[in-house]
């Protein structure tokens, strides 16, 4: 029993009417669950997005762009 309370997740909720300001509900509950998880929010976001987009995501990559810079 002691192993399924390792893994039970919390739920948050916020009760409020249509057209309330959310962001202060949403501010408070990323600072409570710190960098990492915010960081791995964003990093699912990004392999979601290319699922979608190419059908895979295998790995991200960085966009890269090249130029040339000649004297006129």
């Amino acid at each position: 029993m002691k192993n399924e309370n390792k893994h039970r997740r919390k739920v948050f909720e916020s009760y409020r009417k249509i057209g309330d300001d959310e962001r202060q509900f949403d501010i408070a509950f990323w600072q409570k669950q710190g960098d990492q998880a915010i960081f791995d929010a964003a990093f699912d976001l990004v392999m979601d997005y290319l699922i979608l987009r190419e059908g895979h995501a295998v790995e991200p990559r960085l966009q890269r762009t090249v130029e040339s810079f000649q004297r006129l």
